[in-house]
């Protein structure tokens, strides 16, 4: 049964519709506009004064007109239908499937737009998650409840790395199992067709949600398309006790469309013609990940997102930088030797790491072999750019050493394969074995105990 319907518009401009003000309208209400036709388009507001409302249409405004076209506004925000046939589905970035299934079979519908959490009530991020990855696993551990992102660059091996992640991201000691949300926004279709095919040759599919926005549908979809993949994965996590892995890309299109929309709206932009509330919109987003008291699920989420230029500087990054704990940045030069995951050593970072690792959680020595790995190999930088001016065979004994270690370390240690899955016992293995290039009296970061115990195995 339809609500009352308000003839005419005031204004059109791109995906922005402006409508006089009626009572009872809220913030994020969404909307029904349908056209001379009688073509119904959903749309929500997003902003509202005295006399007008402005709504933002989920699609193309082409045929609507400012005297035929009539208003409905629905008294309720967008929600998305969840329940247990979530899992192994594909839906686009409005929640609805194009799979070719039908709809789920649910009356429980979610705001989309997330409830705020009680600081108070989260659980402090600690458990281990094993990617399988040594580049992570061992020098910027990922923890259940964090939100670690990926800063890539066009045309990097970022969605390879991904999937990768998706496929063998597990916690351990335990049988507790992890479940997939995956978000893309702005994707091309062969990335989208990417990773099905990935997650149905592995047999993981049935474990994942998809929400994707491809690069062919409205931009407007992609503001969206985050939202919804978090309420389900909130849903599976607060609701269903499960842990869920996000993993959300490309945020950098996620940006590029705010931007499109603020402009539209003639809002004073910020640095780079951003709007200055993007840092505010990205922590809305990043911070639906963590642990709540009382619960046994958990979010953990993975934004990737492409820097323009490779310009970690660039606001996308900055501010995400800002708002979660660390970052996995790629590297260009890394890449270009055939070097995959061609995750840069220095860069990344994990705050969360000195929680979920050692005794326990790990191993004992794994924060002392990690130290040692980061200072040997900002140690390696260094002697390179010394070699470029003087030339390799004018350097010392101990520095030909520590060459001799940064081939073996990015050959390794960073570098295995699309499929290898390493356990965490194998990749600091391969750490000492890599740190046996360099004398005793280099590894001045490492107890003297886990020296005897382990370099000489």
């Amino acid at each position: 049964m339809r609500g009352i319907e308000y003839r005419g518009v005031t204004s059109v401009d791109g995906p922005i519709v402006v409508v006089q003000r009626t009572e009872n309208v809220f913030y994020n209400e969404t909307v029904c506009v349908r056209d001379r036709q009688g073509e119904k388009r959903l749309g929500r507001v997003i902003d509202l004064n005295e006399k007008a409302c402005v709504v933002q249409i989920f699609g193309n405004t082409t045929g609507i007109d400012l005297a035929e076209s009539s208003v409905e506004f629905l008294e309720k925000p967008l929600e998305l239908r969840v329940g247990e046939g979530l899992l192994g589905r594909v839906f686009n970035g409005l929640g609805e499937p194009i799979d070719g299934y039908p709809e789920i079979i649910s009356s429980k519908r979610i705001n989309v737009n997330g409830n705020p959490i009680n600081p108070y009530s989260r659980s402090y991020p600690r458990d281990f998650i094993q990617t399988g990855i040594s580049a992570i696993d061992g020098m910027n551990s990922l923890v259940r409840g964090q939100k670690l992102p990926i800063f890539s660059g066009n045309g990097l091996p970022h969605n390879k790395l991904a999937a990768q992640i998706i496929r063998q991201a597990k916690l351990r000691n335990s049988d507790e199992q992890f479940v997939m949300v995956f978000a893309g926004m702005g994707i091309k279709y062969d990335v989208a067709r990417f990773f099905v095919n990935t997650f149905e040759e592995s047999g993981v599919l049935s474990k994942v949600v998809m929400f994707q926005s491809l690069a062919d549908a409205p931009s407007i979809e992609r503001i969206m398309t985050p939202r919804c993949a978090l309420t389900a994965a909130e849903y599976l996590a607060f609701e269903k006790g499960m842990h869920v892995l996000v993993v959300m890309t490309d945020m950098t299109n996620y940006c590029e469309a705010l931007r499109e929309i603020s402009t539209t709206r003639g809002e004073v932009p910020g640095r780079k013609g951003y709007p200055g509330y993007l840092y505010s919109d990205l922590a809305e987003l990043y911070e639906r990940a963590g642990k709540i008291k009382g619960s046994d699920g958990s979010i953990t989420q993975i934004p990737i997102l492409t820097m323009p230029n490779d310009d970690i500087s660039h606001p996308i990054p900055d501010l995400t930088g800002y708002i979660t704990e660390g970052q996995i940045v790629l590297d260009r030069e890394m890449d270009s030797k055939g070097i995959y995951p061609p995750v840069s050593g220095l860069p990344s970072l994990s705050r969360l790491m000195k929680d979920g690792i050692g005794d326990g959680m790990t191993r004992e020595d794994h924060a002392n072999v990690s130290s040692q790995l980061f200072a040997a190999y900002s140690k390696v930088k260094s002697i390179r750019n010394l070699a470029s001016i003087i030339g390799e065979e004018e350097l010392s004994e101990l520095d030909q050493q520590y060459l001799k270690f940064g081939e073996r370390f990015e050959n390794e240690f960073l570098s295995q394969g699309e499929y290898e899955d390493r356990t965490i016992e194998q990749t600091l293995s391969i750490g000492w074995s890599v740190l046996r290039e360099l004398p005793e009296s280099e590894l001045f970061r490492i107890k003297s105990e886990y020296i005897e115990k382990y370099l000489h195995e």
